[in-house]
């Protein structure tokens, strides 16, 4: 197994996003705590164009600490905008991912599918900070449509999957609780929509946990799909992101149908928003590197 650390690392001890001076610190964290390979984010316009004007001076960095971004994520809302000029400025966005993930040598790079263009009643989904276990409440318009918005989120999948496969590097989503794609069936819908076998999945063990899905049967149906793993784990009634093997996860299951479909990517550590969280990460990865050996993953 190839042990990576998620980027959620970061945000929780610096924020969304964390500075470029944060950036380079918290690598140097990762690298610390006994971490190879990390993720790197580059959060709406702002934030994207700072990592990529940096990328060399954060390569250069990561080679000094012995560190490998082997999973980059663009994080662009617009790419799942009702409005086609939102989405192809968004497009414009992903090259620049693709170009700092082949400066980085990463395997995959990573998008998502962001909440819906609802009105939210109070608080909404990951507006501005990345917290879990609330409630929300929405009112829909009248005149929202929803083939309109899936039809738009795919064709903007469909773009990424074709920009990323030019770039020797595959597509991944992961479905996150309170977006447009939410699960494991509706990601495969997705999947079926667009119709690119580089289009694949992160497995998010908490997410997925905390919408009562049953792990072992998600891996089953993914299969192959699976470019990506995340492992965090929660108790299954909220979205929490706590160390492997402290909550309801069916490790056993997720482990023996990964390694049934002869996984071999990467499975990267997701806790946060735990006091504790160098602890929480060392935890996890004895934890996984347990299950790991145990059903030869």
């Amino acid at each position: 197994m190839k042990l990576s650390c998620c980027w959620l690392y970061a945000i929780t001890k610096y924020g969304y996003p964390p500075s470029m001076d944060d950036t380079f610190r918290v690598l140097g964290e990762m690298r610390a705590l006994g971490f190879e390979n990390v993720e790197l984010e580059g959060v709406r316009r702002e934030n994207l164009t700072q990592v990529y004007k940096s990328r060399f001076e954060l390569k250069k960095f990561c080679d000094r600490q012995g560190l490998r971004v082997i999973n980059f994520c663009p994080v662009l809302p617009g790419s799942v905008s009702l409005s086609r000029k939102e989405r192809k400025d968004s497009w414009d966005l992903f090259k620049r991912g693709i170009e700092i993930a082949k400066l980085f040598g990463c395997s995959t790079i990573q998008g998502d599918s962001f909440t819906p263009p609802l009105k939210f009643r109070g608080d909404s989904p990951y507006k501005e900070s990345i917290s879990y276990g609330k409630h929300f409440t929405v009112e829909i318009d009248p005149k929202f449509k929803w083939q309109r918005l899936w039809d738009a989120m795919a064709e903007s999948f469909s773009f990424f999957a074709r920009e990323a496969r030019k770039a020797g590097l595959k597509f991944c989503v992961e479905p996150r609780v309170g977006e447009l794609l939410s699960n494991t069936d509706a990601l495969l819908r997705m999947m079926d929509e667009v119709g690119d076998d580089n289009f694949g999945a992160v497995l998010d063990t908490a997410h997925l946990n905390a919408q009562k899905e049953i792990l072992a049967l998600s891996v089953e149906k993914l299969g192959k799909r699976i470019f990506f793993v995340h492992a965090a784990d929660n108790d299954g009634r909220v979205n929490d992101h706590v160390a492997a093997g402290r909550g309801t996860v069916d490790w056993d299951g997720v482990f023996q149908g990964l390694k049934k479909h002869k996984f071999s990517g990467y499975v990267a550590i997701d806790v946060g928003m735990v006091p504790d969280i160098d602890v929480q990460y060392r935890e996890s990865m004895e934890f996984l590197k347990a299950k790991a050996a145990k059903y030869g993953v």
